[in-house]
């Protein structure tokens, strides 16, 4: 080994080549070849003479970076009786955060798969609010592994064996095949990144309240493609790449799913190809949104015939059922919309929304607070055809014929 590598890097590469001292020494020189400039690398991060603990800290034990090393190789599990001691580290704190970082990953990794799953479907912002209840216990985790690093959450039992089934895993199968998928990782992060920029611009173009959410997407997708070429060196980075990496897989399943229904419905929702209106999919509340082809529609005015606009009408479907939607109104102390109920009256009053300024100024440049004003005028007026009824026919009808007289004459019998 050369002795140009910093002190705590030939340590800890030391350990990791007595936890594969059964291997060849041939092949264990290849393994300890590819992981060295990534430790040197690390250690150049971590200052000027860094301590082995340092080392731990990002990649876990030797022993256990040794037995992930043997894992993506394909190499068997390190058999018991195979020949030197090796030193395995001792986690001094307990391991109720431990536990509690590597299940807030695995909640987190499924929460992130549900929420863009249900967003990519309905391609809707409202699913994506889950995830608030899902960040705090992602954020609990990577507190915990950027002060406590991975080495006490890689010596928890569970962890352990999961790292065994995956050995056996692999064993068991062609490792060609797992090879090759390892080759494509740097162009998983990229399309990762192509994913959530393109998921990002269709919420805009869907709901331009979205235009607020394209910023995290693109700052997500600057972090994925940063921390997915680091994994190796830094395992602390799984909790901000795996988590990103299980949204963009349940987003394009879902958005796969949405493109088949699209396709053999022409609708999300399942109705008629030749009806204009459908309810296409239900809002966040549950309830059926009307669509106009493929536009919502949020409120529907009626007029009689000399163009006047009807108020406090009903409207039903030809089998009786109310065409019920959700009612929003204002909150005056937010200046944003609330529901307060679902009906199938029409019409709804108008939700105007925007900013003011000191002065009372509405949507100018330095409004600065929420407003929301109710507005029940009709905001466009109806030009009704006149229908000319159609003119009487003049054809002169034809005098009802006559019947015949009775025939004086007798039908032969027989």
């Amino acid at each position: 080994m050369s002795t140009q590598n910093p002190t705590a890097v030939r340590v800890y590469l030391a350990r990791v080549r007595s936890a594969l001292a059964d291997l060849p020494e041939s092949e264990v020189e290849e393994i300890l070849e590819d992981v060295r400039p990534h430790l040197a690398e690390m250690e150049a991060e971590l200052g000027e003479n860094p301590k082995v603990d340092a080392l731990i800290e990002r990649l876990g034990s030797p022993e256990g970076y040794a037995a992930e090393l043997r894992a993506s190789g394909g190499y068997p599990p390190r058999p018991p009786d195979a020949g030197g001691k090796t030193t395995v580290l001792k986690v001094k704190t307990g391991i109720g955060g431990a536990r509690f970082a590597f299940w807030g990953l695995v909640f987190s990794v499924g929460g992130f798969a549900l929420f863009g799953f249900a967003a990519a479907v309905w391609v809707r912002v409202e699913p994506l609010l889950g995830l608030l209840f899902v960040a705090p216990v992602l954020a609990i985790s990577v507190a915990y592994v950027v002060r406590k690093g991975v080495a006490p959450i890689v010596e928890l039992p569970e962890v352990v064996k999961l790292r065994e089934i995956a050995t056996s895993f692999q064993n068991n199968r062609n490792s060609k095949g797992v090879n090759y998928f390892r080759t494509l990782k740097p162009a998983w992060w990229v399309l990762c990144a192509a994913v959530l920029v393109i998921f990002g611009l269709l919420l805009v173009l869907r709901d331009t309240e979205a235009v607020l959410l394209l910023p995290l997407m693109l700052l997500a997708a600057v972090a994925v493609v940063w921390a997915g070429p680091k994994l190796k060196t830094d395992r602390r980075l799984l909790w901000l790449a795996v988590p990103i990496s299980a949204f963009v897989i349940g987003s394009m399943l879902g958005g796969a799913g949405a493109a088949v229904d699209l396709i053999a419905k022409r609708s999300y929702g399942g109705g008629s190809y030749n009806s204009p209106y459908g309810p296409s999919y239900n809002d966040s509340y549950g309830n059926p949104q009307l669509t106009y082809g493929s536009q919502d529609v949020e409120n529907i005015y009626a007029f009689d015939a000399e163009g006047k606009p009807l108020t406090e009408i009903y409207l039903y479907d030809e089998n009786g059922r109310p065409l019920s939607t959700t009612r929003y109104a204002c909150e005056q102390s937010t200046g944003e919309k609330r529901k307060i109920g679902d009906d199938n009256r029409y019409p709804r009053p108008r939700l105007e929304r925007g900013v003011r300024d000191n002065d009372g100024n509405l949507n100018g440049y330095n409004g600065y607070r929420s407003y929301c004003l109710e507005r029940t005028d009709v905001p466009f007026s109806a030009a009704i055809p006149k229908i000319t009824p159609a003119p009487p026919s003049t054809t002169a009808q034809a005098p009802p014929s006559s019947p015949a007289p009775p025939s004086n004459s007798t039908q032969p019998t027989r």
